[in-house]
């Protein structure tokens, strides 16, 4: 299934619709997408994601990304939203070839999930607003802090785990192209890490696991931590998901296989 959408600079933009939610609905082509960094954005990359009709930008990243790297090119009815989810900032690049992926990965995700409350809160208001449009939040590479929400938004509206985990996966399709962006940046050097830019699905397995033990469900953690309700739960499903039997349109995207 071709999820991700092909531009020059950005690697890992993808539409999340297609998959099964809740009693039998589908989600919605078109209407929320993942990326890296949309600082990267130009030229004709930046009329290729005009052409998307995008209305709302979530940014997940820090500041000191965003006045190092850019953010999203102002349009005309586009709007932005700052949201830094992380707290707790640290150097992947940088750790020991000692350090497992998946486990340390996920434990810091849990330290997200819980440290970053307010803003994970107030991106999914603004993921189930009416007025929002098509969405699309981002962190640095696509992966982590942006992985952390798409699971978060598919499982409250009834996404399947394994399909959540799929999707956190296709990240390993842009991996070679999120490293050559970082040597690039760093004298063509390789990263300490042999995990850097790789996104095996025992990451989220083990983060949805940790969710499920403390709250006994990611609905649970959500209502929990975040506040979530029923209200708007039914919020995002109403904007997310199409009726049961609904046509959808054509597979979105190009492979990056195939670019």
């Amino acid at each position: 299934m071709n999820r991700h959408i092909h531009f020059a600079r950005l690697h890992n933009f993808r539409d999340v619709g297609g998959y099964q939610g809740a009693d039998g609905h589908t989600v919605r082509w078109g209407r929320l997408y993942r990326s890296d960094s949309l600082g990267k954005l130009r030229g004709e990359d930046r009329d290729r994601f005009l052409t998307l009709g995008i209305g709302s930008v979530i940014d997940l990243r820090y500041d000191w990304e965003i006045d190092a790297k850019g953010r999203v090119p102002d349009a005309p009815g586009l709007r932005y939203h700052h949201l830094s989810i992380e707290h707790r900032p640290y150097d992947q690049a940088a750790l020991g070839p000692e350090v497992e992926t998946g486990r340390f990965l996920a434990d810091r995700y849990t330290e997200v999930a819980h440290d970053g409350v307010a803003e994970l809160r107030r991106a999914l208001e603004v993921i189930a607003a009416d007025d929002s449009g098509p969405v699309v939040f981002h962190c640095a590479s696509g992966k982590d802090r942006t992985g952390l929400l798409a699971a978060l938004v598919l499982s409250l509206i009834g996404v399947g785990e394994d399909d959540i985990v799929a999707d956190f996966a296709l990240t390993g399709l842009a991996t070679e192209r999120l490293l050559a962006d970082w040597r690039a940046d760093h004298g063509n050097q390789d990263p300490n890490w042999p995990g850097y830019g790789r996104a095996p699905a025992d990451i989220m397995r083990f983060f949805l696991a940790d969710l499920a033990a403390a709250h006994g469900s990611v609905r649970g953690y959500a209502a929990d931590r975040l506040g979530v309700d029923d209200e708007l739960v039914a919020a995002l499903r109403r904007n997310l998901l199409e009726p049961a039997g609904t046509r959808q349109p054509a597979e979105r995207g190009t492979t990056l296989e195939s670019t």
